[in-house]
């Protein structure tokens, strides 16, 4: 869900440039933001400590597991992150569920794409010529799948 991937592309190359010794510090906005659950943040922190590479997040807390009392406190603050993520996902779920039950429909409203209606011509009249969905998709700036939707749909309504 949102909030729980962590842009993983970026994080490795932080962790690349404190395994080389390139930084010796990480500034975080929150230690929970850091990992993914508490096992995976306090695995992270170990490799950092073993680096020599310090976290500190915004409020200026630094987290330095070398100590008892630092990995007690990295423990506690992001097993009561994690337990914080838990509740606000079963919330939405929760309510989502409540939504469903009460005859709500979830997801996209069904109807109108401006884009693709606007499209629709253009790419019937393309196919009508014999043009590849690849063919259109690249002439009109849209993807193959957008160009299987139109027609698709055309085909629906014709």
């Amino acid at each position: 869900g949102s909030g729980t991937k962590l842009d993983r592309a970026e994080r490795k190359k932080v962790l690349a440039l404190a395994q080389s010794r390139q930084i010796d510090a990480i500034l975080v906005t929150e230690l929970s933001r850091w990992g993914r659950s508490t096992l995976d943040l306090l695995n992270t922190l170990r490799e950092l400590e073993n680096w020599k590479v310090s976290v500190i997040a915004m409020n200026g807390m630094a987290f330095d597991l070398s100590s008892p009392y630092g990995r007690m406190l990295a423990t506690f603050l992001s097993g009561i992150a994690e337990f914080e993520r838990d509740l606000i996902s079963e919330r939405v779920k929760s309510g989502l569920a409540v939504a469903k039950a009460r005859g709500k429909r979830l997801g996209r409203q069904a109807g109108v794409r401006p884009k693709s209606d606007r499209l629709l011509p253009k790419v019937v009249a393309m196919r009508a010529e014999g043009r590849s969905y690849r063919w259109i998709a690249r002439e009109l700036g849209i993807s193959k799948n957008t160009v299987a939707d139109i027609v698709q749909r055309h085909r629906a309504n014709a």
